[in-house]
């Protein structure tokens, strides 16, 4: 047994890159799966849950949702923009 598998994800938003990753990891063999990241939202956490219930996410905030564009209600901005100075 490898041990857990942990899935880093700055921000947990629609759950579509999440979800497949969590794919792509149980195709590769990893069997217990856990997810972390800053801020979740439900919309996320569902998606997530779909693609497999047996995912154990630890976030350290929840926000209520997303806006019109997927982007995380109030969120932190796009965590790719803050890490690359892109925005």
């Amino acid at each position: 047994d490898a041990g857990p598998v942990i899935l880093v994800d700055p921000m947990l938003a629609t759950g579509g890159s999440a979800a497949r990753a969590v794919r792509m990891l149980r195709a590769a063999g990893a069997r217990d799966l856990r997810m972390l990241c800053l801020v979740a939202v439900p919309e996320g956490v569902a998606r997530v849950h779909e693609a497999d219930p047996a995912v154990t996410i630890y976030t350290a905030a929840m926000d209520r949702g997303l806006n019109e564009r997927g982007f995380i209600l109030p969120g932190l901005g796009d965590a790719g923009d803050r890490l690359f100075g892109t925005a």
